[in-house]
């Protein structure tokens, strides 16, 4: 597997991954996840050419998942990381999150944030194997709570949520 920034091309297959991604939260009772639409591909687009958007590829260089990211306080934030269920546990979450350490880390930022379900096991529990922890309420950044906010105007505080971080 090789990551490598997105493409404009990609794009249209980002939300292809991010729709198929969001299927097996109909398990969880979560249709509403699974039924929300993919980021635009203007707003994919602007992170492209930020340079904040990354694929994951097979060795035919098909995006199998991605992980688009902004500067958020002191961190390098998860906006978004999706991989296709065809690709899942083989890594390919992990080594993108790895990717971005790596450019948060050239770029003098402390940490890597996110938001994402408690109650998930392929959300919080998976973060917390990858080195993320917990943020209590009071810990959470200015940058944090404005996305916190934006997340339950969404309708996302239907189910628990939390705000994660890994040092750098």
């Amino acid at each position: 597997m090789r990551i490598r920034p997105a493409r404009r091309s990609d794009l249209p297959l980002l939300q292809d991954i991010e729709r198929a991604a969001g299927e097996p939260f109909r398990t969880l009772s979560m249709s509403a996840v699974a039924d929300d639409d993919p980021l635009p591909l203007e707003l994919l687009d602007d992170y492209r050419r930020a340079g904040r958007a990354w694929v994951a590829v097979d060795d035919d260089d098909h995006p199998v998942g991605y992980l688009i990211a902004d500067p958020v306080d002191d961190a390098a934030h998860v906006e978004q990381v999706s991989v296709h269920p065809s690709a899942a546990r083989r890594g390919v979450g992990r080594t993108l999150i790895d990717h971005l350490a790596t450019w948060a880390g050239e770029r003098q930022l402390t940490a890597l944030t996110l938001t994402t379900f408690v109650h998930v096991p392929w959300n919080a529990p998976y973060y917390m194997r990858l080195g993320f922890r917990t943020l209590t309420e009071a810990e959470l950044t200015d940058g944090l709570r404005k996305i916190r906010a934006e997340e339950a105007e969404h309708g996302l505080d239907r189910w628990p949520r939390v705000c994660m971080r890994r040092e750098l």
